[in-house]
């Protein structure tokens, strides 16, 4: 076994202590000495600052404020305007400015400066001396006081054309007047006041974009503050240096100012003669998805949004608590175009036959036995829903089915279309989504629309002819408009470009096609069966009162009864094109809860042709020959408002087998010769110039009425 090998043993080794060092007398001495130099050095400092503040507080004082004051200045960017697609200005900012009054400047300026000073703002600003004088007491040491807020331009250029006018005795007098100075600030101000204003918005706060385009294009608009900035140079000069604000964007809309004009014009007179809840009109160009006008009813003024006295006694108003007002100004502000969702009635007629014709589930050579409803399983028991002729039409063929807005016939093709098709189209329509439309708020209905697992047979039937499912207008337009351009699907939009203050562009939306939907050949016998259901003269026909002399009208009417069924609460509207061969305008009119007569689907037909009357000739569309068109027979705007005729449950009046549908009963008249004469011309202020064309017609009015023996008294 081998031997191991031990290592022997170290040492133990113990550290030495270290000797402490003594902090001696010679280094108490120097750190003495150090002491007394930096207290020596403090007392200097000290004593400097008590010269400097005993003898020249006021001056550098004055130095110090005024580089506070500028380092504090902010200028105010400018927020971009809206305009409309010809340039017109729909909304802007103008400059107005904040008189602020220096206290302590004034009572402490060589010489006696108070009386100059409060007889100068009394003379060029309007305030009294007195007051001038209570400010000057209450707050001498203040340097900011405002005193009169959004002064405009004329007359703050007033007072500074005197401060620095170059004649002796206006010098003399400005130089004991001191401490006035102005803040600048923008106003946003609507010139057309409440012209678009639900589509437009308004800004509170200054410039934060509520509602319309002033709230969905907010960030584009605003602009970035400039600032102004003090220093002292080396030569202890008062140096200025300038950041300049950034202004906002220009909008350039879709929107034709004379178009909203029209349009509004007929909103305005439906709420004055005959009153509704809720009236929206859109006025849209087929072939790209843009809006040309958009109205609704009520309306605000947005220089003033919180004005209900158009609406309200100043009594009502007072008694109102803060939740109803806001409740009631929300109903004001809110698009009801875009934001209120409805069901729409025999509108969705087209739609749903277009569907059928698509997927060859009928065709055009069909008929349909109407017999005035069907029986159908509800899911709880067998109800009948009634066509509006309750006798029922007879054979109608698909055409008619329209033409009559025959409920019957619709229900049959519904039910051949079946649920998993009908679902699938009225998403290919968009119902149930946000069309993306630039402006906000807008309602999707996702909730109040059928998918596969809720359309049974009867709700099959019911959407068929626009019921138990609800939409908003504009989802209705961009629908419809497909079957008028052939089958594209276009996004609707209201901004054309976004462009800088000098006019460049920045950004250009163009049509944005989302998909198709029809054939060509289905949109073109759609078209021709809606120009008959305002041009035949038959006596189910449901929308003649959109006849406009010398134009092809093409067109459908809607009346849909609200839930609770049996309220006897209706909405109903009217949506018309024009021309019949090449579609240059769409026209969508609803009226909800039409206060005289709520199931008279005439009153929107009316207004539909009465808007298509004055804005095709401005967008270039002139009749053929000054005579109707083949096929459009019969006279220019025949239904009138005092004539509030009874209807069915849908389109037609009562009686309908013995009257037309849309039409005034008894008692009603044709649009005289001279009124069609006069209609010509857009003249609301009665000048004797058209305000579109700016052409003087009085002499020619003058010269038809002697010519055709009326009295021209």
């Amino acid at each position: 076994m081998a031997k191991q090998y031990q290592f022997p043993e170290r040492p133990i080794r113990r550290k030495r202590k270290k000797k402490e060092k003594k902090f001696g007398n010679s280094n108490r001495k120097k750190l003495l000495l150090i002491f007394l130099i930096i207290l020596f050095f403090i007392c200097v400092l000290i004593g400097r600052l008590l010269y400097i503040n005993l003898s020249n507080s006021d001056t550098y004082a004055r130095i110090v404020m005024a580089q506070m004051d500028y380092d504090s200045k902010s200028i105010p960017f400018k927020r971009g305007d809206i305009r409309d697609r010809n340039g017109t200005v729909l909304a802007t900012s103008e400059k107005v400015y904040n008189l602020v009054l220096d206290p302590y400047v004034v009572l402490n300026s060589n010489g006696d400066c108070e009386e100059p000073t409060a007889e100068a703002i009394e003379d060029y600003f309007g305030i009294d001396e007195s007051k001038v004088y209570e400010v000057l007491d209450d707050s001498p040491d203040s340097r900011y006081v405002v005193l009169a807020k959004k002064l405009d331009y004329d007359t703050v250029k007033a007072y500074q054309d005197f401060m620095n006018s170059e004649d002796e005795k206006d010098q003399e007098e400005s130089a004991y007047i001191k401490g006035i100075w102005f803040e600048e600030e923008y106003l946003r101000q609507y010139p057309y006041d409440s012209l678009a204003a639900s589509l437009i918005g308004f800004t509170i706060g200054g410039n934060q974009g509520t509602w319309g385009l002033e709230g969905y294009y907010n960030d584009m608009l605003n602009g970035t503050n400039g600032r102004e900035y003090g220093y002292l140079s080396e030569d202890s000069d008062f140096e200025r240096t300038t950041v300049a604000a950034v202004n906002g964007y220009n909008l350039v809309s879709t929107i034709d100012l004379n178009i909203q004009r029209i349009v509004e014009k007929y909103v305005t007179q439906l709420a004055q003669e005959r009153g509704s809840k809720h009236t929206g009109v859109i006025v849209a160009d087929p072939n790209n998805g843009e809006i040309l006008a958009m109205a609704d009813y009520p309306t605000f003024n947005p220089n003033s949004p919180r004005d209900l006295t158009a609406y309200y006694t100043e009594e009502e108003i007072k008694d109102f608590s803060d939740t109803e007002e806001t409740e009631i100004l929300y109903d004001v502000w809110r698009n009801f175009c875009v934001s209120d969702t409805f069901e729409a009635g025999s509108t969705i007629k087209p739609l749903t036959i277009g569907a059928a014709l698509d997927e060859s589930k009928v065709s055009v050579s069909d008929s349909f036995n109407c017999d005035g409803g069907e029986d159908l399983f509800d899911g709880v028991g067998m109800q009948h829903i009634q066509c509006h002729n309750v006798y029922g039409h007879g054979t109608t063929t698909l055409q008619e089915a329209i033409m009559w807005s025959c409920n019957d016939a619709l229900m049959q093709i519904g039910s051949r279309i079946g649920s998993e098709d009908m679902v699938k189209y009225h998403r290919l329509y968009g119902f149930g989504q946000v069309t993306g439309i630039d402006l906000p708020g807008e309602a999707s209905a996702e909730n109040l629309v059928f998918d596969e697992s809720t359309m049974g047979s009867f709700e099959l039937a019911t959407s068929a002819f626009g019921q138990g499912f609800n939409l908003t207008m504009v989802q209705m337009v961009a629908a419809f408009s497909s079957i008028l351009n052939g089958g594209h699907y276009y996004q609707p939009h209201v901004v054309r470009e976004i462009t800088t203050e000098n006019g460049q562009v920045v950004k250009s939306f163009e049509k944005v096609l989302v998909r198709n939907t029809l054939s060509e050949e289905t949109c073109d016998w759609l078209k021709e069966a809606m120009h008959q259901t305002v041009a035949d003269d038959g006596p189910n026909t449901t929308g003649t009162a959109a006849r406009v002399d010398g134009y092809t009208i093409g067109g459908k009417t809607g009346t849909a009864e609200k839930v609770p069924r049996g309220s006897g609460k209706y909405v109903v509207s009217f949506i018309g094109f024009a021309p019949v061969e090449n579609p240059r305008v769409v026209v969508y009119v609803v009226i909800d809860e039409l206060e005289d007569n709520q199931e008279d689907s005439g009153a929107p037909t009316k207004m539909a042709g009465d808007i298509l009357r004055e804005i095709l000739p401005y967008l270039q569309v002139f009749p053929e020959n000054g005579e109707a068109a083949a096929g459009n027979g019969g006279d220019a705007g025949n239904y009138q408002w005092g004539a509030v005729q009874e209807t069915n449950a849908d389109d037609t009046p009562e009686d309908s087998e013995d009257t037309e549908g849309g039409q005034a009963g008894e008692g009603s008249s044709s649009t005289s010769d001279l009124e069609s004469f006069v209609s010509q011309w857009v003249d609301e202020d009665g000048d004797g110039y058209d305000d579109i064309t700016g052409e003087y017609y009085w002499d020619d009015l003058a010269e038809y009425m002697e010519q055709n023996g009326i009295n021209t008294e």
